[in-house]
């Protein structure tokens, strides 16, 4: 109360009584009511944050700078602008979780990250709580706890806990005192689960939120000298570019991701960022240049040692690839070859992946006119999915169901839709489908 009688003062306000701003107080946090135009730029001065980041959208204050998808200028801004997200993300700022991600952001960012000068850590800081190594290892052990919940559930189950986590536990330490290894370590570390932010906003189609979250992190990454984790935040961009149908912009980033780390590129890496490439190409209905980039992929798979390798891609191996072939093939019309692909794309550990894995092979069924079998591995895939709280998972389902109606009514597509109706994912798609 007396922080905003204050902050009143300043602004060359009186407050009423204090009973009545009491009332007041208490209708906003029932949720009855929300702060005015009076009250909203007070409670902005005594938080010392904006309107967004309170989640209050003030008409004449609108806060452009957290819809800005431009790449960070200096570690500093990226810490500023990356605290800004988490906050105004977990206060649910809609036009953040609406925003539309930015065709140019890909092309500056990948540029600008090929084009950088040395690493900067930010300049040291005499104020705030000291952060050590362990500091370090508790956000990696808390991040790899939300990378398993959005692999096993989707990435819109746990998504609002994990950017909770970040904002109130992650941002004290990114705006603390550390040495220059420490600090490296520290925006290493934050940019892999900034990067997992990005990708769990993705899989929740928040497409401008996932691209901004990668953006910052594409910064941290490159401040903390980590060119690997940088090249895989590319190729990250690449497949969401990729699902959004932007394919050049696709290709484009995951040969950047190539360019950038060649020097110290492992054969994972190389062969993750080769079958981004084909994933984009195929949907350009390049079928040649589609191939080649799967055999580069297979071959640099081939050669690997997974004691070289970082141990946040050790998830992608034969199955992984096999399941990225998959879609290649279907997305050129090979349903012969989706099938064998998608058939050794099952990993039995990975949930979500297998339930893209299993609406692949489902598609490919259906492109080669089996649609009794295109039927009952869909309908596999909705049992796996049953749990998954995923947008893209709807939208494989919505674009099955659109296939499935194009081929014409049948008993097998009937019994099928008749068997599946109470399903949650299905009840889900309705939307997509009829949109």
């Amino acid at each position: 109360m007396r922080e905003l009688r204050q902050a009143a003062v300043r602004r060359g306000h009186h407050l009423p009584a204090d009973a009545s701003v009491k009332r007041r107080i208490a209708s906003w946090e029932n949720g009855h009511s929300t702060p005015d135009d009076f009250y909203g730029p007070l409670l902005c001065d005594v938080y010392d944050l904006s309107a967004a980041e309170l989640g209050l959208n003030h008409e004449g204050e609108r806060d452009t700078g957290l819809l800005d998808a431009s790449y960070p200028a200096s570690p500093e801004g990226a810490i500023e602008t990356v605290g800004q997200l988490w906050r105004a993300d977990l206060n649910r700022y809609e036009p953040l979780l609406q925003a539309e991600p930015s065709e140019p952001a890909w092309n500056e960012a990948s540029l600008r990250w090929l084009v950088a000068p040395e690493p900067a850590v930010p300049r040291q800081r005499q104020d705030g709580i000291r952060v050590g190594l362990g500091d370090v290892a508790a956000i990696k052990t808390t991040a790899d706890m939300f990378s398993e919940l959005d692999d096993r559930f989707g990435g819109d189950h746990a998504r609002h806990a994990a950017v909770q986590y970040l904002s109130t536990e992650v941002t004290p330490l990114l705006r603390g005192q550390y040495t220059e290894r420490v600090g490296k370590a520290l925006f290493s570390t934050v940019a892999e689960a900034t990067l997992l932010a990005g990708w769990m906003s993705y899989d929740a189609c928040r497409h401008g939120l996932a691209q901004r979250y990668f953006l910052q992190a594409l910064r941290l990454a490159q401040d903390a000298n980590d060119r690997r984790l940088a090249g895989s935040i590319l190729s990250a961009m690449s497949h969401q570019a990729t699902f959004l149908g932007r394919y050049t912009q696709a290709a484009t980033l995951a040969r950047a991701a190539l360019m950038g780390i060649s020097p110290v590129a492992t054969p994972t890496l190389r062969a993750q960022f080769h079958v981004m490439e084909a994933r984009a190409l195929a949907r350009t209905g390049d079928v040649g240049a589609c191939e080649a980039a799967l055999g580069a992929a297979t071959r640099a798979l081939e050669s690997r040692n997974s004691d070289d390798e970082p141990e946040w891609i050790s998830y992608f191996d034969e199955t992984e690839l096999a399941a990225e072939a998959a879609h290649c093939f279907r997305d050129v019309n090979s349903a012969r070859q989706a099938v064998a692909h998608a058939e050794n794309a099952m990993s039995g550990n990975h949930v979500r992946s297998d339930f893209f894995a299993t609406m692949v092979l489902a598609d490919a069924h259906l492109r080669a006119d089996d649609v009794e079998e295109a039927c009952r591995v869909a309908l596999d895939a909705l049992d796996l999915g049953e749990q998954l709280k995923s947008a893209r998972c709807v939208s494989y389902l919505a674009e099955f169901r659109q296939d499935l109606a194009a081929v014409g009514d049948s008993a097998d597509a009937r019994a099928f839709t008749e068997q599946v109706r109470e399903h949650r994912l299905w009840v889900a798609s309705d939307v997509h489908v009829a949109v």
